[in-house]
């Protein structure tokens, strides 16, 4: 499959999957592959709002900008089209099949490496978590990109 668009989604999309939006985008650039990249949570608890600081934080000192980001949650209608759906952890990858998206779009990004889930950094008190989050995603979305070249 050629492919021309991911949508990573987290719980809030706030944290993880910002951050993998930004992380794609930015070695799409680098790259130069022209690539629809977005983000989503499976919730609707942040709607509207800026990733979370720390996020934000992370992401500049890797010099990714994500702060423009705006929270949303996936919606079936709107999201189908997408040609990977990519879960941070198991929870979030039943959750999406549980909204009907076919199984063979959904992935978890952790099935780009050991099978791990993607740890939410929201509780960590410190940006140490969220930097490990960072590298985890960043080597992830790497191995998810030469799978799919």
């Amino acid at each position: 499959m050629k492919l021309q668009s991911v949508l990573f989604v987290c719980l809030g999309n706030i944290c993880r999957s910002p951050l993998a939006e930004g992380i794609a985008r930015d070695l799409c650039k680098k790259n130069n592959w022209n690539l629809q990249i977005d983000s989503c949570g499976t919730s609707n608890f942040h709607r509207g709002e800026s990733p979370d600081s720390r996020s934000i934080a992370v992401a500049k000192s890797h010099n990714i900008d994500i702060s423009m980001l705006q929270s949303r949650p996936i919606n079936v209608y709107d999201d189908m089209d997408f040609d990977l759906i990519i879960a941070m952890d198991s929870h979030n990858k039943k959750d999406i099949l549980a909204l009907g998206f076919p199984p063979q779009k959904v992935k978890k990004l952790g099935e780009f490496g050991n099978n791990e889930d993607i740890p939410d950094p929201y509780y960590y008190q410190n940006n140490e978590g969220f930097e490990k989050v960072y590298n985890l995603i960043e080597s992830l979305v790497s191995k998810m990109f030469t799978a799919y070249q």
